[in-house]
């Protein structure tokens, strides 16, 4: 038998070779908490979706469905994001880079076709979705950005110091979508979307002068936005002072009832299923305004535990991209990182909008809120963090991709 020369550890054990390989072997694939708390979170978002919605076909516009219409769907949604999200985990990170410059374009194409009469469907006074229930461009692009953003950081890293061959090319591109976002129009998504880039850009080492100029201006053309949209700058006044009468029965009304919810919720809820808001008075219970629902059935503290586990996915998608990094894997933990920008962004703007921290606006409570698109992408999106920090754990046994 070859003799096995220990290794001292600062607290005095001795580990030989045989030791580091047996606790290498049992190392998991993947990062099982990561995968529970995002099915709690999908699963949980199920049964608030049938809560919040189960007395919508009592109106008029929902008359024709059963109350168990936006539940089935739901679940057909989960299922198949799953399906794809399998799929997509399959996919090396080296073939995501390769094919994001292409999948940039694709999308690109996707959100003009949405703007032409004809093909683009315009629901609630937005054109934003494709026929044949194709779904949201707008949401597809939120993840190709994080996918396009870190590979271009990685190409440009040489030049990411310079205006004209570094960040100039990459807000342009961001102007572009943004432009095509505004037609439709959906700030909410350009928001995000313009988070996503420059969060990834930042963290790629942009120059830092060019990188305030360009969030100053970025904030300047918001406030221009909103300055200059009669609706949007209405919806700002009110949300600064929503208990007025003209604002809580016009342009308050939904944060008005989304505030009277977590009143009536309290610490530990009126009980799943008790929400007297979803009755017709608070809009858009199943999507925007879920957290609502949940604040007034479980109170402070489901509201508190649903934070802590999109916390906590935000937590991992940065600790994955900080380990893809020490290993040289610069695209993979700048995209994880980017992962987490994304959803982290989002469930702030939502849960914001639903507290009255921010005016109201547009953007679903992410794995949670009711659609097909958006809880598909954020599968599609969680299952390549879950591809990166797998493909960090074989690298880090001594494995090859």
């Amino acid at each position: 038998m070859a003799f096995q020369m220990p290794f001292k550890f600062l607290g005095g054990a001795s580990v030989t070779p045989i030791d580091i390989r047996a606790r290498q072997s049992r190392m998991m694939e993947y990062d099982q908490p990561l995968v529970w708390v995002v099915a709690l979170l999908l699963l949980l978002g199920m049964v608030m979706v049938y809560s919040a919605s189960i007395a919508l076909p009592d109106s008029p516009k929902f008359a024709a469905y059963t109350p168990t219409y936006f539940l089935n769907r739901q679940a057909i949604f989960i299922v198949l994001s799953g399906v794809v999200a399998a799929i997509v985990f399959r996919v090396p990170v080296a073939t995501m880079q390769k094919m994001a410059p292409y999948l940039f374009i694709a999308t690109l194409v996707l959100l003009v076709l949405v703007l032409i009469p004809g093909i683009g469907i315009v629901v609630n006074g937005g054109r934003r979705w494709l026929p044949f229930r194709l779904g949201q461009p707008s949401e597809v692009m939120k993840l190709i950005m994080v996918l396009y953003a870190a590979d271009y950081t990685v190409r440009k890293q040489e030049y990411m110091h310079k205006l004209t061959k570094g960040f100039a090319p990459m807000a342009l591109a961001v102007s572009f979508v943004g432009l095509l976002l505004l037609l439709e129009p959906d700030l909410g998504a350009f928001g995000v979307i313009v988070c996503i880039a420059m969060g990834i850009l930042f963290l790629g080492g942009v120059n830092a002068i060019w990188f305030g100029g360009i969030a100053g201006m970025l904030v300047t053309i918001f406030v221009s936005i909103i300055a200059l949209s009669k609706f949007r700058r209405d919806r700002f006044f009110a949300y600064l002072n929503p208990w007025e009468e003209e604002n809580a029965l016009n342009k308050a009304y939904q944060l008005t009832h989304s505030l009277i919810a977590f009143g009536r919720g309290e610490i530990f809820g009126v009980g799943l299923g008790g929400s007297v808001e979803k009755l017709h008075y608070l809009p858009e219970a199943h999507t925007d305004f879920l957290l609502a629902v949940i604040g007034e059935e479980l109170g402070l503290i489901g509201v508190l535990i649903v934070i802590g586990m999109f916390y906590w996915i935000v937590k991992r998608a940065f600790d994955i991209g900080r380990q893809a990094i020490a290993i040289d894997q610069t695209f993979a933990g700048l995209v994880a990182k980017g992962i987490g920008i994304w959803i982290g962004v989002q469930t702030f703007i939502n849960m914001g909008v639903n507290l009255g921290l921010l005016p109201t606006k547009g953007l679903t409570l992410p794995l949670m809120s009711y659609g097909g698109s958006g809880v598909m992408i954020n599968c599609v999106g969680l299952a390549i963090l879950l591809r990166i920090d797998y493909e960090n754990r074989v690298l880090m046994r001594g494995g090859r991709l």
